[in-house]
């Protein structure tokens, strides 16, 4: 029983070794491979009113030496809807990936945006933050008669 505990743990360790360093082999496999790098990984909306323009940008580089393709860009929800370029991204090109939030909630904006694509780091994920408030009311400015009575514009 103990010999047959012994076998056990020398196997998954023995396992364990071998996947470790097949990783490490597969990831240097590929040291020419496009490796994509965000200037920001967070876009901040900061406080917005409700309905007002959800659209924002994230720049990225292709910092590797192969070309770059993103293969798909998918958000957290179907309230971000996300847009990016489908020709390859040279080495040292720049690129960048829209995203568009519908801005008719009140509250929170916490969203992500995960972005696959053939670079060393396959899998990013981009945050979208912010806060929608209650849009102020919106009044028609006036301008006074020289009797003192208003006029709309």
């Amino acid at each position: 029983m103990r010999s047959m505990k012994k076998i056990l743990s020398l196997l998954v360790t023995v396992f364990f070794v071998l996947n470790t360093s097949n990783y490490a082999i597969a990831q240097d496999a590929r040291p020419n491979a496009p490796e994509i790098t965000f200037e920001s990984a967070v876009y901040d909306y900061g406080t917005i009113s409700k309905n007002a323009n959800g659209e924002g940008t994230f720049h990225f580089t292709n910092t590797g030496k192969e070309p770059l393709i993103l293969t798909d860009v998918r958000s957290s929800c179907g309230c971000t809807v996300p847009e990016w370029p489908n020709a390859p991204i040279m080495p040292g090109q720049k690129g960048s990936l829209k995203v568009k939030y519908d801005t008719n909630r009140i509250g929170q904006i916490n969203k992500s945006v995960t972005v696959l694509s053939n670079a060393k780091n396959s899998s990013v994920v981009l945050r979208l933050k912010g806060n929608i408030v209650e849009g102020a009311n919106e009044t028609v400015p006036t301008k006074k008669l020289g009797d003192g009575s208003p006029i709309a514009k």
